[in-house]
C-alpha cells in the first residue's frame, strides 16, 4: 500500500469521533470535521495522481 493511502485510512478513522460529536451539534467538532474532510480531499487527489503515474509509467506506487 502507498503511504498516502495509509494516511487516508488513518485520517478517516481518526475523524469518526469528531463526526459523531458534530452530528450531535458540537460546532467545534463540525469545524474539525470540515478541516479534515478538506485534507482528505487533497490527499485523495494525491493518490489519484499516483495512480495515473502507475497507469502511464507502469511503475508501482511507493
Amino acid at each position: 500500500m502507498s503511504p498516502n493511502y495509509e494516511r487516508l485510512v488513518q485520517m478517516v478513522t481518526a475523524v469518526r469521533e469528531d463526526f459523531e460529536k458534530a452530528q450531535a451539534g458540537n460546532k467545534a467538532a463540525q469545524t474539525r470535521v470540515r478541516k479534515t474532510m478538506q485534507d482528505v480531499k487533497n490527499l485523495a487527489q494525491d493518490i489519484r495522481k499516483e495512480m495515473l503515474e502507475v497507469r502511464d509509467g507502469g511503475t508501482k506506487p511507493a
